[in-house]
């Protein structure tokens, strides 16, 4: 029995092909190329409607008498136009031709239903106006009839779009047959690209059932159900499911050669950010099975509500996450400050948006102002005008080797840009200043990480000093969705074929969502007593490889390799960047104490003394001048504990300069430097 139904379903899908391949390659070449106007197809179905109408008149009597013995009158035929005339009137008066075949709904159906009573009622009426001899039942019969010939003539053709016309688009499973696995499935037969196929549920009352035609099955049937259908993608309508679950459920799917794809979130779906049908990629937080813990609204206003908040590097990727959650605590006033102009116009340009909605609520002045963290004036200009309350410094330059690449730009911004910044802080009477910082700093092996961790001491040695601003650190590790992020790169990579690039076969990192870290961020900023250096619960490390390879899998793809040689996406070693671990650590030391929040710890670290860090940064700032990357590697190891630059120098701008064997010259004994506004005109 399963085997012939196998081949019944084959054979079904053989003649839906050949249908929807002569479709392709004669009906829809044809439509393009003279592509017929709304109106001419309105008035061919009007035609067709007013053929129906004599005709269901004649079956109607022809039923009515049992046979053709009965010959219409003039009077018969009199009223037969009467009809005619007055039913066409009516139907383009109710919008009948207004609706679109393929896309008929209840409302078409509601539609053809009073037209065609309509019609059946001006056919008695015009009889008896006319004394016409047809029989007093035929009106009912007619409608009947009408009905059938005008509706099902509709149905007929939208039956056969979705039905054997969709044959050429994607077969598709629905994995979830609830409420939004149906709109999902009304979704796709609207559309043209997919042909939903079947639905999976796991709810044992479901399963055997059939909605709109597509029936329902148990996920123990998938494997079998993939090759019998030919499916070649999986939507996940499963909004309300914890990540947990959507997780085994990844699982099950991750060993078959399906593309599976995920309806949006239910708090993104109710809240209008996105729709039902707007699918997207499987995120690596599905793959984690790691739900965020929802943010406590006390903690996240403490710093924002009612004040004056500035994000520095607002255009960045955590600062630009950063000012969407600020905007949601109600601050007074939110200054968004950048170096880039054009990133600092696309985040001012969307809170502007958010502001100005018709449904928001808030009354915040959003303040786009370009400035770099350098700029100490500047800074403490802004932060005094606009009597600013919190700060959160984002600005930084955070890509691994291309700050191995540019070792003295790296320093003076993260290095000096925060120095500059916290002493404006200082100097303003700022409230609160919170630092971004990175699992990076920990025992970094790289310029970006080491010149974190001495981001992090100076404001340790400001928060013993000064009393009248609170300074606080907040640590985490690589944050989805950010500029450089793995995933989409390795997407990328996927869909045009490989290969995908990993770093190194052992090298496993942490993973958070840029919202789930800016809601952490700002609720440790409201528990900073000074000084403090807060750490992320990240939650388990993720091995770069397996996640490769999972990805081509859930993206419909197979890994080639040496056991897989005829796969699709290979999958090949880089070997580590400049700079680059394997590992990344989140504590310099074993002294941690609970913060009261299940995410967010906060770690007892060494310090240096004021005297120390003055020191090293009067050498730092001097070896920057001169881009001697040689004493900022030195200067940096002994500051900061477990430096160890094992991969030498990296600059382009030092190894350009030693391969010309060029000595570091002064601007000063430069002959052709210019030393005034313009250099003297020649004479």
């Amino acid at each position: 029995m399963a085997q012939w139904l196998r081949g019944v379903i084959k054979k079904h899908l053989s003649f839906g092909r050949k249908i929807a391949d002569l479709r392709q390659r004669v009906v829809v070449p044809l439509k393009n190329s003279h592509p017929l106007p709304r109106y001419w197809k309105q008035s061919v179905l009007l035609c067709l409607d007013l053929c129906f109408i004599p005709l269901a008149v004649w079956l109607a009597t022809v039923i009515r008498w049992g046979g053709l013995e009965y010959e219409f009158t003039a009077n018969d035929i009199s009223s037969i136009v009467f009809t005619m005339i007055i039913s066409s009137a009516f139907f383009l008066r109710v919008g009948l031709y207004r609706a679109i075949i393929r896309f008929m709904g209840q409302q078409a159906i509601l539609t053809v239903l009073q037209g065609v009573t309509l019609s059946a009622v001006v056919l008695a009426l015009a009889a008896f106006v006319t004394r016409s001899d047809i029989p007093r039942s035929t009106p009912l019969i007619y409608w009947a009839l009408i009905l059938v010939m005008i509706g099902g003539s509709r149905l007929s053709v939208r039956t056969f779009y979705h039905g054997v016309l969709r044959k050429a688009g994607e077969k598709v499973a629905i994995y979830g047959a609830g409420a939004s696995g149906r709109q999902l499935l009304t979704t796709l037969f609207h559309g043209g690209e997919h042909n939903p196929l079947i639905f999976i549920d796991d709810d044992p009352a479901v399963v055997g059932t059939v909605i709109n035609g597509i029936s329902v099955y148990s996920p123990d049937q998938l494997p079998e159900l993939v090759a019998d259908f030919s499916i070649t993608q999986v939507f996940l309508a499963l909004p309300l499911v914890t990540r947990q679950r959507r997780r085994e459920i990844i699982d099950r799917l991750e060993g078959l050669a399906v593309h599976v794809m995920t309806v949006p979130d239910f708090a993104d779906i109710m809240s209008g950010r996105a729709k039902v049908d707007q699918l997207q990629d499987i995120e690596l937080m599905d793959l984690l099975g790691r739900d965020p813990i929802p943010p406590d609204p006390n903690l996240m206003g403490r710093c924002i509500r009612n004040k004056v908040v500035l994000v520095t590097g607002a255009g960045g990727s955590i600062g630009s996450e950063l000012c969407r959650q600020i905007l949601k605590c109600a601050p007074s006033e939110l200054i968004l400050l950048d170096i880039s102009e054009y990133a600092l116009y696309q985040i001012h340009k969307e809170l502007d948006l958010i502001t100005k909605h018709s449904d928001s609520k808030t009354d915040t002045h959003v303040i786009p102002l370009l400035c770099s963290v350098q700029n100490q004036g500047r800074l403490e200009s802004i932060f005094k005008d606009f009597k600013v309350n919190t700060v959160y410094h984002a600005a930084a330059y955070k890509h691994v080797p291309l700050v191995e690449y540019n070792i003295a730009e790296g320093v003076v911004n993260n290095v000096f840009g925060t120095l500059k910044t916290g002493r404006a802080s200082v100097k303003t009477g700022v409230e609160t200043f919170v630092l971004i910082s990175t699992d990076k700093a920990v025992r970094p092996t790289n310029v970006m990480g080491a010149s974190k961790r001495m981001a992090e001491l100076i404001l340790q040695a400001f928060a013993s000093k000064y009393q009248n601003t609170r300074f606080c650190m907040v640590r985490f590790g690589n944050v989805l969705g950010s500029s450089g992020s793995v995933v989409p790169l390795f997407r990328q990579q996927i869909t045009s074929g490989g290969p995908v690039t990993v770093t190194h076969k052992d090298i496993i990192r942490y993973f958070m969502t840029t919202q789930e870290a800016a809601q952490l961020v700002l609720q440790a900023s409201a528990m900073g007593q000074g000084g403090d250096v807060f750490v992320l619960d990240m939650g388990e490390p993720v091995k770069i490889e397996s996640l490769a390879r999972r990805l081509i899998h859930l993206m419909g793809h197979t890994v080639k390799d040496k056991r897989h040689p005829s796969g699709d996406i290979e999958i090949v070693f880089t070997g580590l960047r400049p700079g680059e671990k394997l590992y990344e650590e989140l504590l310099l030391s074993t002294h941690v104490t609970g913060t009261g929040h299940p995410k967010i710890l906060r770690a007892e670290e060494e310090q240096l003394s004021e005297k120390e860090i003055d020191q090293h940064l009067r050498l730092l700032e001097s070896a920057c001048n001169t881009n001697d990357c040689d004493v900022i590697q030195t200067i940096l190891t002994a500051a900061v504990s477990g430096f160890n630059a094992r991969d030498g120098i990296s600059d382009a701008m030092w190894q350009k300069r030693n391969s010309n064997s060029t000595a570091v010259t002064p601007l000063a004994q430069v002959d052709n430097v210019v030393t005034g506004v313009f250099s003297s005109p020649s004479n």
